[in-house]
């Protein structure tokens, strides 16, 4: 009698174990679980900040590349514009030829003079080498002893313009070179009588 008592208490027990285990179970506590919703949730929130960090990060650094190229783009238009204001322009007996012109005190000095009105010099062949004609006064000059070459340009003594269709070896002040014509289009244009050379400022 006494052993059955035990075991059906034995039972009785066990049921009441298996009943709390269930009734923990079947009401979903888990406590990992919620501890590990609790990480996911922060974790959720920090990628979300992050990525809205990422986005303006990346939406400031478009408007600052923007506008630095804004910039940059403005600093060449005005670069541009200020070069072609000061600009020389040379003809030689009206027809207006290319030149690229040194950038020293000499040239603009003739800038200066040109901007008052267009310089016009009549020109004399000299040497069978140059065409030369005085500006009409001194310019700032500093001579240097060169070998000159079919379509330069110079200054000579301070007052004397020189284009050159040949080569000579003398101390000149170099203010530019005629581009895009031969040795032999040079001669032609200048070694056939006197010429006059007009230098005016790009308008």
């Amino acid at each position: 009698m006494e052993n059955l008592f035990c075991k059906n208490t034995g039972k009785t027990l066990t049921a009441l174990c298996v009943m709390a285990v269930n009734l923990f179970t079947g009401c979903g506590y888990n406590e990992n679980a919620h501890v590990y919703s609790k990480v996911d949730s922060v974790q959720d929130n920090y990628v979300e900040t992050i990525q809205s960090q990422v986005k303006a990060d990346a939406k400031t650094n478009s408007n600052t590349a923007t506008e630095d190229y804004l910039k940059d783009e403005e600093d060449v238009i005005t670069d541009d514009e200020r070069s072609t204001e000061n600009m020389l322009k040379l003809f030689i007996n009206d027809e207006e030829i290319q030149v690229i012109w040194e950038e020293n005190e000499s040239v603009e000095a003739l800038k200066n003079l040109a901007e008052d009105k267009p310089i016009i010099i009549d020109m004399s062949m000299y040497g069978d080498f140059e065409q030369v004609g005085s500006i009409g006064q001194s310019i700032p000059s500093n001579d240097k002893q060169m070998t000159t070459s079919a379509g330069d340009i110079v200054l000579y003594s301070g007052n004397q313009l020189v284009v050159f269709y040949g080569s000579n070896s003398w101390a000149y002040t170099k203010l530019g070179h005629i581009e895009n014509t031969s040795a032999e289009e040079m001669k032609k244009r200048l070694g056939s009588g006197d010429v006059n050379v007009t230098i005016s400022i790009i308008e």
